[in-house]
């Protein structure tokens, strides 16, 4: 079944359950978001790639109107709800500024596996203390999902497009597991590198090997 939604493409993407600030300025935007809250509707946001807006898209509910300016930008927090295909899209929505399309929704598979959701939990840690960020390993919570997680692993705009097409959560983890595998030692070698360089110049005390 399909709905008829406004949509907000951005250069980002955001995946269901995700909270997210936006701050308001364009004329299309400010009338869409007073559109959502006043006749309490959600919004779609489809990412913006590669100079076209993508097919897939995450909807949004307003959680709150932080602030208003004196020029009516607005500051508003929103949290993505689920994920759509857009069947239809139209440049603007009839009668509006911003742009709108006929959505369907992506229904997803919650199949994760327990043994590679570890596995990349113990690489995420690893990450996180060779770039000395133990806070973000101490908050990652057992019950964290692919989408949780996604935009802490350096994955480019194009891999986090594809995370929020696949529908099955066991092979989102799967493709999570070989990117942390492939770029563990990429940045592991580069703090050891980082080390050398700061070494550099510096008297060193090594201890001989025995023979």
């Amino acid at each position: 079944m399909s709905e008829y939604l406004p949509l907000f493409p951005l250069n980002i993407v955001v995946y269901p359950g995700e909270k997210l600030n936006l701050h308001i300025f364009e004329p299309r935007y400010k009338q869409l978001v007073l559109d959502c809250v006043q006749q309490g509707k959600t919004f779609g946001i489809p990412p913006f790639i590669k100079n076209a807006v993508g097919n897939y898209g995450t909807e949004v509910t307003i959680l709150s109107i932080e602030k208003k300016y004196d020029n009516d930008e607005m500051d508003i927090r929103s949290k993505g709800i689920r994920t759509f295909k857009i069947v239809s899209f139209d440049k603007t929505a009839p009668g509006r500024l911003y742009a709108g399309g006929e959505v369907e929704t992506i229904v997803y598979e919650n199949d994760e596996d327990i043994i590679t959701k570890t596995r990349i939990k113990e690489l995420m840690q690893q990450l996180y203390d060779v770039l000395g960020l133990m806070s973000l390993a101490n908050n990652l919570t057992d019950d964290f999902t692919s989408f949780t997680i996604a935009h802490q692993l350096g994955l480019s705009l194009e891999q986090e497009y594809t995370l929020l097409q696949i529908q099955r959560e066991s092979d989102r983890q799967e493709i999570i597991l070989q990117h942390l595998e492939n770029i563990l030692p990429i940045v592991q070698e580069t703090e050891r590198l980082k080390e050398r360089i700061k070494q550099n110049g510096h008297f060193k005390s090594l201890k001989p090997p025995e023979f």
